[in-house]
């Protein structure tokens, strides 16, 4: 080879690639060396889903008030006292249509040269998961030294009988 070092290449996809030295996600590229305390989690709610939620429940706590406040309360039918709990029902049920709709990014924080940010997101979790384990598997390969493998890959020893 003339200089330069042969690197393993982990996972390959426009946009983002992972070597056993270097993790880069759009124009950002991180020494995998200088990885630590990787983390995965979920990002935020859906901003839409989140107000409309919060909407809804205000709303609805609003005729309520309004309704105790006024008397109203005690002129409503047994029927109009099940169809105001199925209405409370609303705000719950926009969090969960928001959320199958559009459910949060998965993250992978990490911290790097001692400063805590956010390495990658993404919303399909096949490709997160591929990433984190390639990203994992690059950590490991750096910490032994470079081994082409790391251990968990190498065959066990077994007593030949």
């Amino acid at each position: 080879m003339t200089g330069r070092q042969k690197t393993t290449l982990l996972y390959a996809r426009p946009g983002i690639i992972v070597t056993v030295d270097r993790f880069t996600v759009g124009r950002n590229t991180f020494r995998v060396a200088d990885l630590t305390h990787l983390r995965s989690r979920r990002g935020p709610h859906d901003r839409i889903a989140v107000r409309a939620v919060a909407t809804s429940g205000a709303m609805i706590a609003g005729v309520g008030l309004l309704l105790g406040f006024t008397g109203g309360l005690h002129r409503l039918t047994a029927g109009a006292y099940l169809m105001f709990g199925a209405v409370l029902l609303v705000p719950a049920l926009l969090g969960l249509a928001g959320d199958r709709w559009r459910p949060p990014a998965y993250e992978l924080w990490g911290v790097y040269r001692g400063e805590e940010m956010l390495l990658f997101s993404a919303d399909d979790e096949r490709q997160f998961g591929q990433v984190t384990r390639a990203l994992v598997r690059a950590r490991e390969m750096n910490r032994y030294g470079g081994w082409n493998e790391p251990l968990a890959s190498v065959d066990p020893w077994r007593p030949s009988r």
